[in-house]
């Protein structure tokens, strides 16, 4: 946490996932958009291998998934799914090279965390990976070795970007609270012990030494004090999700040096306020928190409230642009 409290990261970005499938237009929309805090597009409306979970099974090392009816499974080999997967994000890693030609400074990539790749993968029962303390352990480790070698090829094809790790974990609260289905639904995987949700995710922070980590939920009651602990330098929200009950955790992470990264724009289609509009809530917040309005442009990056992929092409454009304009009013007038 020392090296990453020096860090400098952009004043806004987006989540991950955009629409369509045009690689090289999303990397261009993208880079074109925060020309200091771009990230690596997914495009998942390119089908299965595209898709969050399936994206991050393509990463695993000695661990192979495919997709069934029921969604993706781990099996022994890898397949023709897994090979789409790692087509596909060579394609982008390809367009994100281009656009990001002698580019210095901070670079988001996202995968999605253990927890909620173990609540969305099913052993070769039809369970999740959830129900099986062996298999999370497996599947964690699989992830990190995966992590560490992906990190690599960026570091090796953007050499001057200091890289930025988002770990998605919209399940991480139904992990911990025992909702997280069973196969048949009519019942739910026991809730997972908060210290092995802790030490696992500390695990994953640990694979990425160098930058910091993201920890991404747009799900509601983020577990703040659990991620901190943990080792996030960052916090990912759907800032709308918040209630007051957020507010003790949320103080103590920016006094703590934990940065936020608040969706305050909508990630589907609607009428935008205006940026200062946008961003009126995390002012109200930091008033109601007593914290110091000077504080507000280094602990806070502004961001789509999730990802874009539900959203129509011109509307994804707005929303990045809108995400870019509301920062730039919180660092203007913070008051």
């Amino acid at each position: 946490m020392s090296e990453n409290s020096q860090f400098r990261f952009g004043a806004a970005t987006g989540v991950g996932s955009m629409p369509g499938g045009d690689a090289r237009e999303a990397a261009k929309t993208v880079t074109g958009t925060f020309e200091d805090f771009p990230f690596l597009p997914e495009l998942p409306a390119r089908g299965p291998g595209a898709d969050m979970i399936g994206r991050t099974a393509g990463l695993l090392v000695e661990l192979y998934a495919r997709v069934e009816p029921s969604g993706w499974r781990l099996g022994d080999r890898p397949g023709r799914d897994t090979k789409r997967a790692r087509s596909w994000l060579g394609e982008d890693l390809d367009a994100l090279e281009e656009f990001t030609q002698e580019y210095e400074g901070p670079l988001k990539v996202q995968a999605v965390g253990p927890w909620t790749l173990a609540a969305d993968l099913e052993l070769r029962n039809g369970e999740a990976a959830l129900s099986d303390a062996g298999a999370c352990r497996d599947l964690a480790a699989s992830l990190a070795e995966g992590l560490r070698q992906h990190l690599a090829e960026l570091r090796r094809r953007i050499p001057g970007a200091q890289l930025v790790l988002q770990l998605d974990e919209p399940s991480l609260t139904a992990v911990l609270r025992g909702q997280v289905k069973s196969a048949s639904g009519y019942r739910t995987h026991r809730a997972v012990d908060r210290q092995v949700v802790e030490q696992t995710l500390r695990d994953l922070v640990g694979v990425h030494p160098s930058g910091p980590v993201v920890v991404h939920s747009c799900a509601p009651d983020v577990p703040f004090a659990l991620l901190r602990r943990a080792g996030a330098a960052a916090v990912s929200f759907d800032f709308s999700l918040l209630t007051e009950r957020d507010d003790e955790a949320i103080g103590e992470a920016v006094e703590g040096g934990t940065r936020l990264f608040t969706g305050v724009v909508p990630g589907t289609e609607g009428p935008l306020s205006d940026p200062a509009g946008s961003v009126m809530g995390v002012r109200t917040l930091w008033r109601r928190l007593g914290l110091s309005p000077g504080l507000l442009a280094e602990a806070v990056t502004v961001t789509p409230a999730c990802g874009l992929a539900g959203a129509s092409p011109g509307y994804a454009r707005t929303a990045l642009a809108h995400c870019a304009r509301a920062a730039r009013s919180l660092a203007d007038n913070p008051e």
